[in-house]
């Protein structure tokens, strides 16, 4: 059983009811019904809530699941991961290190060297297009997409 924090007027105001359950309440938006789980744009995935930095689009893979899965975050210090055993399953919660935000979960199911997929709500995220890193204030990232990155 989630345990629901207390209501916060401010970002009640600011998210959609959406955004609110997945980020405060822990929910889980529709697989294949959500803003990111096809979405191929370069660029980068902040905290709806905070603003910190969390995935790149060049960690990004079709999982089949329908939610956008990333191998890993762009900095570890940003995501916390904690035991879930809601619904009598093992699982792994990620949330956002400054906002405290329920972003999804991690599996040890991923490809590459990590072997990990971080499962992430759309409804967790904010996405910054390459083009606008600069003038949004993330400009230390575009380096993720210079040639031979990564």
């Amino acid at each position: 059983m989630s345990v629901k924090k207390p209501e916060n007027p401010e970002l009640k105001a600011k998210l959609t009811p959406q955004q609110y359950e997945v980020t405060q309440c822990s929910a889980t938006e529709p697989p294949f019904q959500n803003e990111f789980w096809n979405h191929h744009e370069d660029g980068i995935y902040v905290d709806i809530v905070s603003g910190e930095p969390l995935f790149s689009s060049t960690d990004k893979f079709d999982s089949g699941t329908g939610w956008p899965s990333f191998v890993q975050p762009i900095e570890k210090e940003h995501v916390v991961e904690h035991a879930d055993h809601t619904f009598g399953v093992r699982r792994v919660e990620v949330r956002s290190a400054q906002g405290d935000s329920h972003l999804g979960h991690v599996f040890p199911d991923g490809p590459g060297p990590g072997g990990l997929r971080y499962c992430i709500n759309s409804a967790s995220l904010r996405f910054i297009p390459r083009a606008k890193l600069e003038s949004e204030g993330y400009k230390d990232f575009l380096q993720l997409f210079e040639r031979g990155a990564k």
